[in-house]
């Protein structure tokens, strides 16, 4: 028998974005076990933590993909807006966790965050002052697609 899983994918928000580089999977994880346990008992923390899983960290964007069981994956879900801060080698980081999107796969989570990021990426394109800055921008959204990601992968293995 197979388990089914739900891959929630999140964005990590920090008061200095450069403290997300001292952040690992680990001590996301543990904090977010931790934001579990104190909203839903152990009842909540056993039945998350059996499958729970961080899959992916951006330390640059702030990405995060966890993966859980599907029967419980809605006590992860609610837990995420409580997570105020993260503790990690006895200093605290002030931080809240966005849920971007919730999916039965890793691929339709890529799929949706190659289309954030694209959104993400005209919104800066809206900024922009130098015809540099733009030109930079707009190559970067026409290189936006899962069929890039797939042919590096494929370049990679071979």
């Amino acid at each position: 028998m197979r388990f089914k899983s739900r891959y929630l994918l999140c964005e990590l928000v920090l008061e200095d974005p450069r403290r997300r580089q001292n952040l690992s999977q680990g001590t996301v994880l543990y904090n977010v076990k931790e934001a579990v346990a104190r909203l839903h008992g152990d009842f909540g923390a056993a039945a998350v933590s059996i499958a729970l899983s961080v899959k992916y960290l951006n330390a640059y964007t702030g990405i995060i993909l966890l993966r859980c069981r599907k029967d419980y994956h809605k006590f992860l879900w609610s837990s995420l807006p409580f997570i105020t801060s993260l503790e990690n080698r006895g200093q605290r980081y002030p931080c809240l966790i966005n849920t971007l999107h919730v999916a039965g796969t890793i691929r339709s989570c890529q799929k949706f965050l190659i289309q954030y990021n694209r959104q993400q990426l005209n919104r800066l394109l809206k900024n922009c002052t130098t015809p540099s800055e733009k030109e930079a921008i707009r190559k970067s959204i026409a290189s936006c697609s899962l069929q890039n990601v797939e042919e590096q992968e494929y370049e990679e293995m071979a």
